[in-house]
C-alpha cells in the first residue's frame, strides 16, 4: 500500500476507531475483587466483536476457571510465515476518587483532540488500534495469537 492510500485509509476508518474505544471506556470493566466481573465480561464480548468486525472471525472469549476472560483470535498468514502476536487489555484500573476527574471516568469525552476516560490510552486504545490496521490492510500478512 502506498504511503498516501495508507494515511487515507487510516484516515477514513479514524470515525469508526474513535467510536470503538468510546464504546470500550463506557465499560467500567476493572478486574479487581469488589468490582462487578460482569463488566469485565462486558467488555471482552465487546472487545470480541470489535475484532470479529476488524476481521478476526474466530475471535473468542477464553474462559479460564476463577479469573476473567481473556479475548482469542487468529488471522492465518501466508504459508511460511511468520507469527505476529498483539497484545491489548480490556480491563482497567479502580477509578480512584471522583475529585481527581474532570470528568466522570466512564463518559469518554474530547479534549484538545484527545480522548478522555478510564482506559483510552491504558489499554483500550491497544484493542482499537490493532483491529484499525486489520480493516486497512485486508491482506491480513500476520497471524494473531
Amino acid at each position: 500500500m502506498e504511503t498516501e492510500a495508507l494515511r487515507r485509509a487510516v484516515a477514513d476508518g479514524m470515525p469508526r476507531t474513535i467510536a470503538d474505544l468510546e464504546r470500550l471506556v463506557r465499560i467500567p470493566s476493572i478486574g479487581y475483587p469488589g468490582y462487578d466481573p460482569a463488566n469485565v465480561r462486558a467488555s471482552a464480548e465487546a472487545t470480541a466483536e470489535i475484532l470479529r468486525e476488524a476481521g478476526v472471525d474466530d475471535a473468542r472469549l477464553l474462559e479460564i476457571e476463577g479469573g476473567h476472560p481473556a479475548v482469542y483470535g487468529e488471522v492465518p498468514g501466508p504459508p511460511e510465515a511468520p507469527a505476529v502476536l498483539l497484545y491489548a487489555h480490556h480491563d482497567v484500573q479502580p477509578e480512584g476518587s471522583a475529585d481527581e476527574w474532570q470528568t466522570p471516568p466512564f463518559e469518554p469525552v474530547v479534549r484538545d483532540g484527545r480522548l478522555y476516560g478510564r482506559g483510552a490510552a491504558d489499554d483500550k486504545s491497544g484493542v482499537v488500534v490493532h483491529a484499525a490496521a486489520l480493516r486497512i490492510h485486508p491482506a491480513r500478512r500476520c497471524r494473531l495469537r
